[in-house]
């Protein structure tokens, strides 16, 4: 399995999920605060907006903070961010996109150049691992929703690409410029999802001992600490063994 999926179930048994909840908390928010100020403050009419709130509640965000969030983008002193994307290599070749909300360019560039240098990694210019990647809708099911081919009838009445089930649930993908429509449709046949986002899809993976994922987990876990690191993705592979070592 590839390293999106396996990359929730490392931090969830590290418990590195709660220690981070408050930094969670607050790029969520700065995402809907984001997305508000981009487009309306109804979520209803912005389908970005709707994302960005329907993430945060899967993240178990309270709702007075996505309120105060989304009331932050009317300010007049609501804070301006730039949307950027890093790429570069990790330990052992990985592929690895960086994507940053940032008020301060020359600051995050700095900080993900010297985390990528200090962590055994490269960082290398915009288009440098991309291609590697699909850009791709993602929504998530819980097993108990159904099998998968009754998961697979739905996401193709949906308009979604491609189903894939494993022991941790449903995975739904579509074109990235669906997302919004295919999530609407499932959530009428299905029920609400447990996430609708848009990811980076590894079209192939690299696979990882012991050693080189302790390096990239720490490259990825310092890149996450930083404030303006929305998200990490890297197309690594890890064996069950390597699983069970970490």
């Amino acid at each position: 399995m590839a390293g999106h999926s396996k990359w929730a179930n490392i931090q969830h048994r590290k418990g590195r999920q709660d220690a981070a909840r408050s930094k969670l908390f607050s790029k969520l928010a700065k995402e809907i605060t984001v997305a508000a100020k981009m487009g309306d403050p109804d979520p209803d009419k912005n389908p970005r907006l709707r994302l960005a709130v329907k993430e945060a509640k899967s993240q178990s965000v309270p709702k007075d903070v996505i309120d105060r969030a989304i009331k932050k983008s009317q300010g007049g002193d609501a804070e301006s961010y730039d949307e950027i994307r890093y790429e570069g290599y990790g330990p052992g070749g990985v592929a690895v996109i960086v994507e940053a909300m940032t008020d301060n360019r020359n600051r995050t560039a700095s900080t993900v150049r010297s985390t990528f240098t200090k962590c055994g990694g490269n960082l290398g210019e915009t288009g440098s691992v991309s291609f590697m990647f699909d850009r791709k809708g993602q929504v998530l099911y819980p097993l108990e929703v159904g099998d998968e081919d009754t998961l697979m009838m739905a996401a193709l009445e949906a308009g979604a690409e491609d189903v894939e089930s494993t022991e941790d649930g449903h995975a739904i993908f579509c074109a990235d410029t669906d997302l919004n429509e295919v999530s609407n449709a499932l959530e009428a046949q299905l029920g609400e999802s447990e996430s609708a986002k848009l990811i980076w899809k590894p079209q192939t993976t690299t696979e990882l001992d012991l050693e080189g994922m302790e390096k990239l987990m720490k490259l990825i876990y310092t890149l996450e600490d930083d404030d303006d690191v929305q998200r990490v993705t890297a197309n690594f592979e890890v064996s069950d063994e390597v699983m069970a070592a970490l």
